[in-house]
C-alpha cells in the first residue's frame, strides 16, 4: 500500500511544481546552458578550439594585454582552470604571455596573429548559433530576456 495517497501526491506537485525539476528555472536555464555549450563546441571543432578558447579570446578582443587575473574575474574562474587554458592557447599559438614591466608578479596575455586572424572567422558562427537559439524572439523579446538573466544573475551573484 503507497504510503502517500494518489490525492496527496497531486496536492504536493501542484504547490511545487514551479520548483522540482524539471520544471524550475534553475534547472532549466541549466539544460540551455548545456545544449548551447554543445552547439558552440560542434562550431569550434573545426578550428580545433574550445570554448572556453573562444570565452578567453572575446576578452582579449575587447581589451588586448589584460593581466591574467583579470581575465579570471571577468570569467568568473578560478585561476587554476585559466592557467592551463592559457597554456594550451599559448602553444597553438593564439595568445603570447608577457611580463609587466611594472609590476613582474603580474602576466599580461597579448593577442598573436592567429587569436587576431579568428576574430574575422568566430563572431559570425557564434552569431548563426545565436539566432538558431532565439528563432521566434522579437528583438523586445530578447532584450527583455537578456535583461532578465542579467537580473537574476546580480541577485545571485
Amino acid at each position: 500500500m503507497p504510503l502517500v495517497s494518489l490525492d496527496e501526491k497531486a496536492a504536493f506537485l501542484a504547490q511545487w511544481q514551479h520548483t522540482l525539476a524539471p520544471h524550475t528555472v534553475g534547472y532549466r536555464i541549466k539544460l540551455l546552458s548545456l545544449l548551447l555549450s554543445r552547439k558552440l563546441q560542434e562550431r569550434m571543432d573545426p578550428h580545433g578550439l574550445t570554448v572556453f578558447h573562444w570565452v578567453v579570446l572575446c576578452c582579449l578582443w575587447a581589451e588586448d594585454g589584460l593581466a591574467t587575473s583579470a581575465i579570471g574575474d571577468r570569467l568568473n574562474q578560478v585561476g587554476g582552470t585559466l592557467t592551463g587554458v592559457l597554456d594550451r592557447m599559448e602553444e597553438r599559438g593564439l595568445i603570447s604571455r608577457q611580463r609587466d614591466p611594472k609590476d613582474r608578479r603580474v602576466w599580461r596575455i597579448w593577442l598573436a596573429p592567429e587569436g587576431l586572424r579568428l576574430r574575422e572567422v568566430l563572431p559570425p558562427l557564434v552569431q548563426g548559433l545565436a539566432e538558431e537559439a532565439l528563432q521566434g524572439f522579437s528583438k523586445e523579446e530578447y532584450e527583455r530576456f537578456s535583461g532578465l538573466l542579467d537580473q537574476m544573475i546580480e541577485n545571485l551573484g
